[in-house]
């Protein structure tokens, strides 16, 4: 299991941040395909291999290595939120950032995959709350950077990473790739 160390709790004074469990992966697996559905339905092709059964992130090996982070109210509400943060690349990672299989050094970089937010707390500035906390509520040992993707032709999301500070590196195989770097 990957240890995080959550440094603030609190994503803003309503909402509080967890390690997942294997207990919350239902749920968690609900609320990404509630937005992979949302996302098909304007017409996007974003995570549209979720909606295919084919999980390219491993939502239940993520929890067991505990690179999942959920947001709650309190631990009895449903999620508001969750994200995947992986201190090692995945294959996905590795390919989209070229880097080469064989290359034993962990690097620097955290993965963010798979940041959602509840459909009903959409417009709120959640999101952007959720970005924020990534930098300020949990800290990585060693690691000096976040990085993450988004297919290429959603401009608007790309330049939700933009406004929240992520530079944009390039686009590799249809997805624009995205890094910020962390101030310790």
């Amino acid at each position: 299991m990957t240890t995080l160390q959550i440094v603030d709790p609190f994503v803003n004074p309503e909402l509080l941040a967890f390690q997942a469990g294997a207990e919350d992966q239902a749920e968690v697996q609900e609320l990404i395909l509630k937005t992979a559905r949302w996302l098909h339905s304007k017409g996007s092709t974003q995570w549209g291999k979720l909606l295919k059964g084919k999980d390219d992130h491993n939502l239940g090996g993520a929890i067991s290595r505990g690179e999942v982070i959920i947001f709650r109210k309190s631990e009895r509400h449903s999620l508001a939120g969750s994200m995947i943060l992986q201190q090692q690349p995945s294959a996905w990672d590795r390919k989209l950032w070229e880097l080469n299989e064989a290359d034993s050094e962990p690097g620097t970089a955290v993965y963010l995959h798979r940041l959602v937010v509840d459909r009903d707390s959409t417009g709120k500035g959640l999101g952007r709350e959720l970005m924020q906390w990534i930098e300020q509520g949990i800290h990585f040992t060693g690691k000096d950077r976040i990085r993450l993707d988004c297919i290429a032709g959603n401009d608007k999301l790309s330049e939700f990473y933009r406004q929240c500070g992520y530079t944009y590196i390039g686009e590799t195989n249809g997805y624009n790739i995205f890094e910020k770097m962390l101030s310790n």
